[in-house]
C-alpha cells in the first residue's frame, strides 16, 4: 500500500508540474478554456487513483481469507503472514497498474471528459473573440449616424429634401417614380412600355411600371448593354421584371434615355453622378436620388430628393 502512495503522490506532482505550465501558457483569450481541462485533468487522476486503492484492498481482503481458510478456519493469520500477503498483492496491483496505464487512461467512459474540456476552451476562445469584436465595434465612429448628418448638409447646399423611400429591393426603382411623379413628369417613356397599358387604371405599382420600363430599353439597346453583363442578358431582363432584385447604375442608365431625364445621384461625401439623357435631348429635366451606403440594414439603398419647400 505504501508503494502504491508513493506512485500516487508521484503521478499527482507530474500532474501538477504539467497543469502549472498549461497555465502559464494560457493567454486572455483561452484561460478558461484551459482551466476547465485542468479540472478534468485533475478529476481523472483522483478517480483513478481511489479505483487502485480500491482494487487493491479488495484483492489484499480477499487474500487473507482464502488464506486463513486453507491454513485452518479456526486459526487466525500472524501479523507477519497477513503483511507479506499485502505486500505481494501490493506489487501485483503496482505492476498491473505500471503495464497498463494507457488502458486506464483511454477508457471509454474518461473520452467525454476530454471532449468536454476542449468545447470549454473552445467556447470560451469563441466568447473571447466575440467579446474583442464587439469592443472594436464600439469603438468605431457610427457610419450611419456620420452619413446622415453628411447628407443633410448636401441638401442643404442644393436646396433638397429627403422623401424617405420604403428599403427593399425596389427603392431605386420607387424613387424614381416619386421624382418622375412630383415633378409632373408622369411615368410613361418616349417608348411606351406592354405594361403601361395596365397602370392606367391603377392596378400596377409605380415602381412595377419604372422596373418595366428599364427592362424594355435595355432588351430593345441589347448591344449598349450586353457586353457588361456577367449572365444571359434574357436573364438579367427577366430579374429586372419580374423579382426584387436591386436596380444600378445600367438600370439608371435606360431610364434617364428612355424617360429623357438627367438623373443627379447625391453620395454622402458630397459627390454627384450625373447620368445624361439622349444626346438630342435639349435642357432636359432633373431628378435627384439620395444614394446611401451605411444607413440601412439591407446594404445600399436609394431616396427620393425633392425639392426643398
Amino acid at each position: 500500500m505504501d508503494e502504491l502512495r508513493a506512485r500516487h503522490r508521484k503521478e499527482q506532482k507530474d500532474l501538477q508540474g504539467k497543469i502549472t505550465q498549461k497555465k502559464k501558457a494560457a493567454t486572455k483569450k483561452t484561460r478558461k478554456g484551459v482551466n476547465d481541462e485542468c479540472d478534468v485533468l485533475e478529476r481523472e487522476l483522483k478517480e483513478r487513483q481511489q479505483e487502485q486503492i480500491l482494487a487493491l484492498s479488495g484483492e489484499t481482503q480477499h487474500l487473507s481469507e482464502d488464506a486463513t481458510t486453507e491454513s485452518d478456519p479456526d486459526v487466525e493469520p500472524t501479523g507477519s503472514s497477513r503483511e507479506g500477503q499485502l505486500e505481494a498483492s501490493m506489487k501485483n496491483v503496482a505492476l498491473s497498474s505500471e503495464s497498463q496505464p494507457a488502458e486506464q487512461d483511454e477508457t471509454p467512459h474518461k473520452k467525454p471528459n476530454r471532449q468536454k474540456a476542449r468545447l470549454a476552451r473552445r467556447a470560451a476562445e469563441q466568447a473571447a473573440a466575440a467579446e474583442q469584436a464587439a469592443s472594436e465595434a464600439a469603438s468605431l465612429p457610427d457610419l450611419r449616424e456620420q452619413e446622415q448628418n453628411q447628407m443633410a448638409q448636401h441638401f442643404s447646399e442644393h436646396g433638397l429634401a429627403v422623401k424617405e423611400i420604403r428599403a427593399d429591393g425596389h427603392c431605386l426603382y420607387s424613387a424614381v417614380a416619386d421624382q418622375m411623379t412630383q415633378l409632373g413628369l408622369g411615368l410613361k417613356p418616349r417608348i411606351t412600355p406592354k405594361l403601361y397599358t395596365n397602370a392606367s387604371e391603377g392596378t400596377t405599382p409605380e415602381y412595377k411600371i419604372v422596373r418595366e420600363v428599364a427592362a424594355d430599353f435595355i432588351e430593345g439597346n441589347k448591344d449598349d448593354f450586353e457586353p457588361f453583363l456577367e449572365e444571359p442578358l434574357s436573364d438579367y431582363i427577366q430579374k429586372i421584371r419580374d423579382t426584387g432584385e436591386w436596380g444600378g447604375h445600367m438600370e439608371l442608365m435606360a431610364l434617364a434615355k428612355s424617360y429623357g431625364v438627367k438623373i443627379k445621384i447625391l453620395h454622402g461625401d458630397g459627390r454627384v453622378d450625373e447620368i445624361e439623357p439622349n444626346i438630342n435631348v435639349k435642357d432636359p429635366e432633373e431628378i435627384w436620388l439620395g444614394y446611401y451606403r451605411h444607413g440601412f440594414g439591407l446594404g445600399e439603398h436609394y431616396n427620393s430628393l425633392r425639392k426643398a419647400p
